[in-house]
């Protein structure tokens, strides 16, 4: 994967720096990754195809509830692999197993971003309307992730891990999300992450981040 540098991202990934909203801050930025592979991804992307396949193998014919079921689809394995290498670019520090986190991917909708991103973001969207001559914060975000990824033309996921082995996880965190766009025919994914930490905690905070143990349950089959 790829990182790629587009200027569109640039105001809003700004403004979500450390966003002081009196006893929290926001911390979030949008990134966009080419699909193609650089450095070690081609063995990476290697490994993770065969640990699938190596649960699949391991899978009862008739355990039509596995877990893994579903990625016996090709296209559904090299999706999870996209996913999974750009989550490894993301925390480079951090371990990715395939078979471990396709557990808390969940396909999305469209709305489900927008309602989401109204609910968390809504402080913060009153604090951009009055900097950006009242324009609306997701507006702007829908504008500039659809001139690189093409929302119309993309699957959506959210990322909602569980606290064991965390690579989001840090101390004063209050809620966290993680969403994914993959445009397949452009081979192009486009992520955006964004926590809320409490200053309250004291501690210094980590580049990464968080999720939060009241999220509502992510264990549920990646339907991609």
């Amino acid at each position: 994967m790829k990182f790629l540098e587009y200027t569109p991202f640039d105001s809003i990934n700004l403004f979500l720096d450390n966003l002081d909203l009196g006893d929290c801050m926001i911390r979030g930025n949008l990134e966009a990754f080419s699909c193609k592979h650089t450095g070690n991804d081609r063995r990476l992307s290697i490994s993770l195809e065969h640990e699938i396949l190596d649960c699949l193998s391991k899978s009862s014919d008739s355990d039509h509830s596995s877990p893994v079921e579903h990625l016996s689809c090709r296209s559904s394995r090299k999706t999870l692999i996209y996913l999974v290498l750009t989550l490894s670019h993301m925390y480079p520090d951090y371990d990715f197993s395939a078979v471990r986190a396709h557990l808390f991917f969940k396909e999305e909708e469209w709305e489900s971003f927008k309602e989401m991103t109204d609910t968390y973001l809504s402080e913060a969207s009153k604090q951009w309307a009055a900097t950006n001559e009242g324009t609306s914060l997701l507006d702007s975000m829908t504008n500039v992730i659809d001139e690189v990824i093409k929302i119309g033309e993309s699957d959506i996921y959210s990322y909602n891990p569980d606290q064991d082995g965390d690579p989001f996880l840090e101390k004063g965190v209050i809620w966290s999300i993680n969403f994914f766009f993959y445009n397949r025919k452009l081979k192009r994914v486009v992520s955006f992450r964004c926590s809320c930490i409490s200053k309250i905690s004291g501690d210094d905070f980590l580049t990464s981040a968080p999720s939060d143990g009241e999220e509502e349950d992510a264990l549920i089959d990646m339907d991609i």
